[in-house]
């Protein structure tokens, strides 16, 4: 079954559908060190725009407490410097705003960061040279740019930056950016009492991928291609929906008149089914399109509109099978 309504996200004000793209990165959930009695009793997710938030319910079908190792794996950063990928923009030890409660109090977490570079574990170089570890932060860019010819030799030669030569209006220059891929993971212990429920809360700013314009409009490309066929996979954009977004073309013709931009946001459901009984016994999600102007369109079953921007899903003894995948349209007004 399938969700067609309203929602917001933004990346340019007015179309030009092209290089006006971003990509998304994926984030998801708690991930522990796998236990069989600890059962999923109930997850809450909320999505937005601006936010990821998550409630959990943990049990301890045990006689005894149970200490965890619980973690909150960041998505891979590999820099595209001349590709716009939605990269988080928050404090460099803290990209995604991430921050969690156990029980309602705040937890500390531990901050774990890798740099790598053709699969292998350059961090300790990269802080030998006291270069920053995110490496499309402007410290990291700075750094690498600034090297001595020795060092920036080596760096090369492992993968761990890449040159970049133009004409910069008085002759050509030869720059060099970070390459590497930053890994990142919080951690945190935390104790599961025997027969008892305890409650996991988290939240950070998502990623946010997207493009001017709506793509899904158009005919299969040259190539094989075809975006609406895509789009119902992903996004399962059904007819209802299509058609909400052709009454808005001025010229029926122009399928690249859509007077939205698109915005995308992708969480991973499958840890979900880790826990004891292998699923979440109560689920439920919360979609908010951000504005009853936007249109916004996932993949799910049995989903309700509960409030002028906002949709659910409810699931009993949910076995998540494939990730989220969300689609947004956010309505501007044309010149």
């Amino acid at each position: 079954m399938r969700a067609c309504a309203a929602t917001s996200l933004v990346l340019m004000a007015l179309p030009a559908f092209g290089n006006d793209t971003a990509a998304v990165l994926t984030t998801g959930g708690l991930e522990f060190v796998a236990h069989g009695e600890i059962a999923m009793e109930s997850e809450e997710l909320f999505i937005s725009r601006e936010e990821i938030r998550v409630v959990y319910r943990f049990r301890n079908d045990s006689d005894e407490d149970h200490h965890l190792l619980v973690a909150f794996p960041m998505p891979d950063i590999v820099p595209d410097h001349f590709s716009p990928v939605a990269y988080p923009m928050g404090a460099s030890d803290n990209l995604f705003g991430f921050e969690t409660r156990f029980e309602g109090e705040p937890v500390e977490v531990e901050l774990h960061e890798y740099a790598y570079a053709a699969g292998v574990d350059r961090t300790k170089l990269l802080a030998k040279l006291d270069i920053p570890l995110v490496p499309i932060s402007q410290e990291a860019i700075d750094a690498v740019d600034g090297l001595d010819e020795a060092a920036l030799a080596e760096l090369l030669h492992l993968g761990l930056a890449m040159p970049d030569e133009y004409d910069a209006g008085e002759g050509w220059e030869t720059h060099h950016w970070p390459a590497w891929t930053y890994r990142a993971t919080y951690t945190w212990e935390a104790t599961f009492p025997a027969g008892e429920t305890v409650g996991v809360e988290h939240r950070y700013t998502p990623s946010v991928g997207g493009t001017t314009g709506v793509s899904f409009l158009s005919e299969p490309y040259e190539d094989g291609y075809d975006p609406a066929a895509e789009y119902r996979r992903k996004y399962c954009t059904d007819e209802n929906f299509v058609a909400a977004v052709r009454k808005t073309l001025p010229d029926p013709n122009e399928p690249w008149g859509a007077p939205f931009t698109e915005s995308w946001i992708s969480y991973i459901l499958t840890t979900g089914g880790n826990w004891a009984g292998g699923g979440i016994e109560n689920f439920r999600l919360v979609i908010d399109k951000g504005s009853t102007d936007n249109l916004v369109s996932f993949c799910g079953e049995g989903v309700t509109k509960i409030g002028p921007t906002t949709f659910e899903m409810v699931k009993e003894n949910y076995w998540p099978r494939e990730e989220l995948n969300i689609l947004i349209l956010e309505r501007y007004e044309a010149p």
